[in-house]
């Protein structure tokens, strides 16, 4: 390199530089050094507001953001990393489609050629045995959220759970489908929106005693912080299912309230309070809906709305038992 370019190189000023120098000067008209640039890119001085320059090179994005998720959206630097997937997303992807960039089919020998390049590729996503646990395991907890209905937040939740679950060793002599499974149901309550065993059973590829057992055990191992489901965090979703009011739904809510300061849900299950208290609201504000109906929508049997709803209202001031 000659001395002419590395001259020219020592003089050339970064951004931040060329704010700092111009910020750093004395205005001409008061003699002021309150300078400053505003968003237009002009300096100028607070004092007397004389603008001392303008057009200044705006080396940032064309976009403006007002929020992080807002920021996150418009950037185009790439996906931002995630734990559900087994490299957080940091690798590439060969598309399944054989059309070039201008949506022209390939010929045989570039689709062969493809095909193996995809092969070669998806093996080095998964170098060793662990890898292609992590990876089976975050398909698995995505499957059985879509199912659910959970948002990404749980998804991102249970696949950190998993992951802790997968450094602390406590996946010999279990099932990976298990343990994926009780890491969505810890994931769910944690997050406040739980979905009973029997959901989670549905959707799950292994029986509900190894759920629950499984759960127990990753829970205690990892000192999970959950705390007992709420029954009114099932009271949205009941209620939405059947098509009920707001007002119903407060009305099941209150329902709740008042037999959880009288200690009739101790020892009840949460599912099954909420579920009666959905039913008994409908029918104190006279809305149509049947014990069946909120049987298929809550996957409880009708038994066990009967017995909570007499009770429900039993424990309700000045309500006697239909």
């Amino acid at each position: 390199m000659s001395d002419q370019t590395t001259q020219r190189l020592s003089k050339t000023k970064t951004p931040e530089e060329e704010t700092n120098e111009s910020v750093g000067q004395q205005c001409p008209e008061c003699e002021s050094e309150d300078i400053s640039v505003t968003d237009v890119g002009e300096t100028v001085c607070e004092s007397c507001g004389l603008v001392l320059g303008e057009d200044l090179v705006d080396r940032g994005p064309e976009w403006r953001a007002f929020n992080p998720q807002d920021k996150q959206e418009k950037s185009r630097v790439g996906a931002p990393t995630t734990n559900t997937m087994h490299d957080k997303g940091l690798s590439t992807n060969i598309d399944w489609r054989n059309r070039d960039a201008y949506g022209n089919a390939l010929s045989s020998r570039q689709r062969q050629r493809m095909d193996r390049l995809r092969k070669w590729n998806e093996r080095f996503r998964t170098r060793d045995s662990r890898e292609r646990n992590l990876k089976q395991a975050l398909g698995e907890i995505d499957r059985m959220s879509s199912a659910l209905g959970l948002p990404k937040n749980v998804r991102e939740t249970a696949s950190v759970i998993y992951r802790r679950a997968l450094e602390e060793d406590l996946l010999p002599g279990r099932s990976i489908e298990g343990v994926s499974t009780a890491c969505v149901y810890a994931a769910a309550r944690q997050a406040g929106m739980p979905r009973s065993l029997d959901e989670i059973t549905e959707v799950s590829r292994v029986e509900k005693s190894e759920i629950a057992r499984t759960y127990r055990y990753v829970a205690r191992e990892l000192k999970l912080e959950v705390k007992p489901a709420d029954p009114e965090s099932y009271v949205p979703r009941f209620a939405s299912g059947l098509g009920l009011s707001e007002e119903a739904e407060q009305r099941a809510r209150s329902l709740l309230q008042n037999a959880k300061s009288k200690g009739v849900h101790s020892g009840k299950s949460p599912v099954g309070l909420a579920a009666a208290a959905v039913y008994a609201a409908a029918l104190l504000t006279n809305e149509k809906t049947t014990q069946s109906a909120v049987s298929e929508v809550a996957d409880i049997s009708e038994v066990t709305i009967r017995n909570r709803y007499h009770e429900l209202l039993e424990a309700e001031e000045g309500i006697g038992v239909a």
